[in-house]
């Protein structure tokens, strides 16, 4: 049995847009930002911007899908990169720093080691003769 099972539809539809509204309103809920008010709003404008990217990513619940799935899942590997690095760049300490850091272990496994691969999608190969 194997341990990618994070499709590109589960991702579309179970992780993208429940996790942005997470991102944006789980600051407020948890009450961060006692190291300062970037851990609060960090959370937000990511929250927004993955709002965004959801909505522009070439997947079954993209609006405009212009943005391919690949480099979808590169912009999420980075923003866990960043979560990794926020607390250290910005001093957060204690909540604020263990949100990000829980929230890059989150993103990365998510996108790296849970991420099934993509089916290629399979050629139909067209009989040439018509049926008679």
């Amino acid at each position: 049995m194997s341990f990618r099972f994070i499709s590109k539809s589960i991702h579309a539809y179970l992780i993208d847009y429940p996790i942005a509204i997470v991102l944006i309103a789980a600051p407020f809920w948890l009450k961060l930002g006692q190291s300062g008010p970037v851990a609060t709003w960090l959370s937000v404008v990511v929250g927004v911007a993955a709002l965004l990217l959801a909505a522009l990513t070439d997947h079954a619940t993209g609006l405009v899908r212009i943005i391919p799935y690949w480099l979808h899942l590169w912009v999420d590997r980075a923003v866990g990169v960043v979560f990794i690095i926020a607390p250290f760049a910005f001093n957060f300490f204690k909540l604020d720093a263990w949100y990000y850091w829980i929230l890059a272990a989150a993103v990365l496994l998510t996108t790296s080691v849970f991420n099934a691969p993509e089916q290629p999608i399979a050629r139909v190969r067209l009989n040439s003769r018509v049926a008679g």
